[in-house]
């Protein structure tokens, strides 16, 4: 049975690469068939497979829609203003153009550690589009860096939520593991972002240009760097502060008011409002004009929810249709190390499910009843361990894959050879810095 629903699983996944690169489906179009191919065959009941799909549908875009168009409403002031310019220029002043990839590594790595992965994308690729324009440089030098950065914290690093709960199954210690995993997190990172970007420049040349967000700078009255700076990290400060707030003697009121503020939607909604005055009004754009630009940059935003909606679909009717529960089963039966069995079985549910989330979490629950009567296990590994382990291979299941290839301009099969690539060498590179560290530590 477990080999039959991997067989159906693959099968599932060929459609989709398939119906976008072949039969030239609209990718929505193509995971909503593969959904519903999986579902059958895996014979799930026909009235649970309709109620399966929206609710993966929902869980994804409920969490999701507002940070996309409030994060691209913001990306597009930034653009026209010309404040992505001024930060683009900025770093090319500081940095040059040479070290530019280590500079959006360290971006990356630090606004990654108190924000969602998806918050990132959607704050830093802007970004990424503005210094490509200004420098002429292939797009990936740019952007592989700023993903590697971004990826490797939100798949390692206590506060988010995916280490947060395999801490909390393993009864790890928290300060071990932000030490830990900040430490074998930059070695991966190094490799996977500069390192591998330089590498791959030459050999993948994008033949689309980055829809979503094109930079068209329309202001005549640039900016300062300092205002400039200061939009694009409001939303950052805002979600730090609700980060540091609880370990903070503050007033229950004063305390709920920061956590609400820090959330993603509202402390982007802030930006907002502030990127509408401080590079719209102030820069002499009416009021009409930049309620044009929204409306301009949202169009494009439809296509990419759709696609990451039926992502979430897909993803929910492989958990309901047995896929990672039938990968812990088999799991079970190899006799390895507890760290090395949590980072095949994370690896394994993330390629079945999409989800890192879901993967950490599931294989956290698996591994922690093996432990339970061994000694000698260094909890704190384990949790590192299980994270890298969800990072591998992302693909057409995963929403992630679908927001850098939108966001790019990238084919499927150009987000393969880059995107997928950087998160099976962050995966494999973290894990074996675990291993070598559980020999010493």
């Amino acid at each position: 049975m477990e080999l039959y629903l991997l067989s159906i699983t693959l099968l599932s996944i060929v459609i989709v690469i398939l119906g976008v690169a072949w039969w030239k489906w609209h990718a929505f179009i193509s995971l909503t068939v593969a959904s519903l191919f999986l579902a059958i065959m895996s014979g799930l009941s026909m009235d649970k497979i309709v109620s399966a799909y929206e609710t993966g549908v929902g869980s994804v875009l409920g969490h999701l829609v507002g940070i996309l168009a409030l994060g691209t409403i913001l990306g597009k002031l930034m653009s026209d203003s010309g404040a992505g310019m001024q930060v683009a220029d900025f770093f090319i002043r500081i940095f040059g153009v040479k070290k530019l990839p280590w500079a959006m590594l360290l971006s990356g790595f630090i606004i990654g550690i108190p924000v969602f992965f998806d918050v990132g994308i959607v704050m830093l690729l802007p970004l990424v589009i503005s210094i490509y324009r200004t420098t002429k440089q292939n797009i990936l030098l740019i952007a592989i860096p700023v993903l590697a950065g971004l990826s490797i914290v939100h798949g390692l690093v206590p506060p988010h939520p995916g280490a947060m709960t395999a801490i909390g199954i393993y009864n790890a210690n928290i300060g071990k593991v932000l030490v830990y995993s900040l430490i074998i997190a930059l070695p991966a990172a190094i490799i996977a972002g500069p390192l591998f970007a330089k590498w791959v420049k030459n050999r993948v040349i994008p033949e689309g240009e980055p829809q979503l967000i094109r930079v068209s700078n329309t202001s005549e009255k640039l900016p300062s760097t300092g205002i400039s700076f200061f939009i694009i990290l409001l939303p950052v400060l805002l979600m730090v502060l609700s980060v540091v707030a609880p370990y903070m003697s503050l007033p229950s009121g004063v305390l709920k008011f920061f956590l609400f503020i820090g959330s993603p939607v509202i402390a982007l909604l802030i930006s907002c409002f502030a990127a509408f005055y401080c590079l719209g009004i102030r820069q002499g754009m009416d009021k009409t004009f930049i309620q044009k630009l929204s409306e301009e940059c949202l169009l494009p935003v439809g296509s990419i929810i759709l696609i990451i909606g039926a992502g979430g679909g897909f993803k929910q009717i492989l958990i309901e249709s047995g896929v990672g529960t039938s990968i812990a089963q088999m799991s079970e039966h190899f006799s390895l190390s507890p760290i090395v069995l949590a980072f095949i079985v994370a690896g394994l549910i993330r390629i079945a499910t999409g989800s890192a989330t879901v993967a950490l979490t599931t294989a956290a629950g698996i591994v922690a009843p093996v432990i339970e009567h061994m000694s000698g296990v260094n909890l704190e590994l384990l949790v590192i361990a299980t994270g890298a382990g969800s990072l591998m291979f992302s693909h057409v299941n995963d929403a992630g894959f679908w927001m850098v290839k939108e966001y790019l301009g990238l084919s499927v099969k150009e987000t393969f050879k880059t995107w997928t690539v950087l998160e099976t060498l962050l995966s494999f590179i973290a894990f074996g810095t675990v291993l070598l560290f559980d020999m010493f530590v």
